[in-house]
């Protein structure tokens, strides 16, 4: 998944505000210390947490949840957002934001449970466990809990689900996940059902069955041991079928979750209150303890963080929903201790690396790859970025909020050279026979951030020989742009993170040579033989045995193709008011634990 204000859960183009899946270094509500001796999050922590997700039986998956400690009911917590949210109707969430908005409002067949260090168990959500697989891992089965229904008292049944999947191939659902549609029919899915469910027609039994109203049946034509997880996306959130109002359904979505939908005002406002059919015992991840929620959807970063260190008045009682920090008062919240207090850190999915077009002449030879990475200040490219509190030095393409990550893994010694290592790279470019003066694109999103790292990536190429050609992209087709294949481009940084904790949600879309296309995520274009087919290995493996494969593939990537060099690992940080309670860094999604928040005083 990318990271942008608009589309944040698929690109990373302006400031740091993701989602991740570890936990580290956090603070929390109590008071306790951070783990790290700076209160920044180590990356050596995150991989304490990054273990491999395992997948929960019906036991595992029977609510209601875990009380917090210390939990009071009542109140209204607020929230801060800067815009609206990008999407209401499930089957469009991609987003961060949207993201986090669904964990209150939502239901899925599976959900993430983390326990109090982090990691993460798939669990049934309105299924009765992460479901069953059969057939060599081909077909899976869910059946669904007792009691489970909308906000109008509608009982949800297979049918629902059935609905939920056939709407993601029409064309009212443009901006959501592919992956279980792409699975079942593949890279041409919509060809196969290109109206969805809305003129009658249904998916086959053979792909999509409903023997009755409590059994989903999913038939794929090779193991796909990720599913639970894939449907713990808040994309495949249930949309109840006789609720779907098509594209309308984007402004009132029907909610079986603990809160629903009282008021919108499109680019102001949206409350929330509590949803009347929601049955915590059927639900082992979500709380109830608010009586709702009230967004606003216009407050600004640097005055969110203002209102927030403040903490007076009703600002004690609000929570900053999916933004962080503003940079430039990190220091402010980081040297105060009350203020510190109330903040949450921890790593990001998220990889930022500068990419190279393999498809220039000027980056075709690995020598010259390999020296621009060795060339590249790290610390310098961080600093840029909220110095240890937007990142940490990134040895490899693997965030440490991924299982199969390795804090030691450094090929470049970028830990002995965060400065950048000249001497190297400037002998690399001899041995490639660079020129002196020899011109290299570099492009560039039009963010603070990116603009300030233009700089230190100018004065870095300069300092090599080249002579840059900076090249200054509107940050809202960024993507768009370097996104296609035949770009005019050699360099230009982007981040990518994990849908799941899986390796193969960073290694398929973005290094697999059988995805090069116009607005595909393979940036570099990148097509080896051997990747190609280590990743269709580790595809149809379990996640244990597909561990080493994924391994195997980004060694490969990183040490004998050098496709992007790998800068920085990003971080979060937020603050929330002081009589938010129960706030802890989520594991399963880099923010602030939307599902277990309380008012210590309603």
């Amino acid at each position: 998944m990318k990271l942008t204000r608009s589309r944040s859960m698929r690109a990373i183009v302006v400031a740091v505000a993701a989602g991740s899946l570890a936990l580290t270094g956090c603070s929390n509500d109590n008071g306790k210390k951070d783990n790290g001796k700076d209160g920044s999050a180590k990356k050596e922590d995150a991989a304490k947490q990054s273990k491999p997700v395992a997948y929960g039986d019906a036991a595992a998956s029977t609510g209601p949840a875990k009380e917090v400690a210390g939990a009071q009911s009542g109140g209204t917590i607020g929230v801060y957002l800067q815009s609206d949210l990008s999407h209401l109707d499930p089957g469009q969430i991609y987003v961060s934001d949207a993201g986090q908005f669904s964990r209150l409002t939502h239901r899925k067949l599976t959900n993430f449970l983390e326990d109090k260090d982090g990691n993460l168990t798939v669990v049934g959500d309105i299924a009765t466990d992460s479901g069953q697989s059969s057939n060599g891992g081909k077909t899976w089965t869910f059946t669904l809990k007792d009691g489970i229904k909308d906000d109008e008292g509608n009982e949800i049944t297979s049918a629902d689900v059935r609905h939920t999947i056939e709407r993601m191939y029409s064309k009212v659902i443009f901006d959501g996940p592919s992956f279980v549609q792409t699975w079942l029919s593949g890279k041409d899915y919509r060809k196969k059902l290109p109206d969805g469910p809305y003129k009658g027609k249904h998916l086959p039994d053979d792909v999509l069955e409903t023997p009755d109203d409590k059994t989903i049946v999913f038939h794929f034509d090779q193991p796909r041991p990720d599913l639970p997880q894939a449907l713990a996306m808040a994309g495949y959130s249930i949309v109840p079928e006789k609720r779907d109002t098509k594209e309308k359904y984007d402004k009132a979505p029907a909610a079986l979750g603990p809160y629903k939908i009282a008021e919108r005002k499109p680019g102001k406002s949206l409350k929330m209150v509590k949803n009347p059919h929601w049955d915590p015992k059927t639900d082992v991840v979500r709380h109830q303890y608010v009586d709702g929620y009230d967004f606003t959807t216009t407050v600004e970063q640097a005055s969110q963080t203002k209102r927030l260190v403040a903490d007076q008045g009703e600002a004690k009682n609000f929570i900053q929903f999916t933004t962080s920090v503003d940079p430039g008062q990190i220091q402010d919240v980081v040297s105060d201790p009350e203020v510190n207090k109330r903040t949450i850190k921890g790593f990001q999915p998220y990889v930022w690396q500068m990419n190279f077009n393999l498809n220039k002449d000027v980056v075709k030879d690995k020598k010259v790859r390999d020296a621009i990475t060795y060339a590249i200040p790290n610390k310098s490219m961080i600093g840029a970025d909220g110095g240890k509190y937007g990142g940490e030095l990134a040895g490899g393409l693997f965030a440490p909020t991924l299982p199969g990550y390795d804090p030691e893994y450094d090929p470049f010694e970028k830990s002995k050279t965060p400065m950048g290592n000249m001497k190297k790279a400037k002998e690399l470019l001899k041995e490639a026979g660079v020129k002196e003066g020899t011109k290299i694109t570099y492009a560039h999103a039009n963010s603070p951030r990116a603009e300030k790292q233009k700089l230190i990536i100018k004065r870095t190429l300069e300092k090599l020989g080249f002579d840059p050609q900076l090249k200054s992209i509107d940050a809202a087709t960024y993507y768009e742009q370097i996104g296609k294949v035949k770009n005019p481009y050699d360099l230009y940084i982007t981040g990518w993170g994990q849908d799941w904790p899986s390796p193969g949600t960073v290694v398929t879309p973005v290094y697999d040579g059988d995805l090069i296309s116009d607005g595909a995520s393979n940036y570099s274009h990148i097509n080896d033989p051997k990747v190609n087919e280590l990743i269709q290995q580790a595809l149809t493996e379990e996640p244990e045995v597909a561990a080493k494969t994924w391994e195997q593939a980004h060694h490969r990537i990183v040490e004998e193709i050098n496709p992007a060099a790998p800068i920085y690992y990003a971080k979060q940080l937020q603050l929330f008011g002081s009589n938010i309670g129960g706030a802890r860094y989520s594991t399963e999604s880099s923010y602030v634990n939307i599902n277990d928040l309380y008012l210590k005083k309603p």
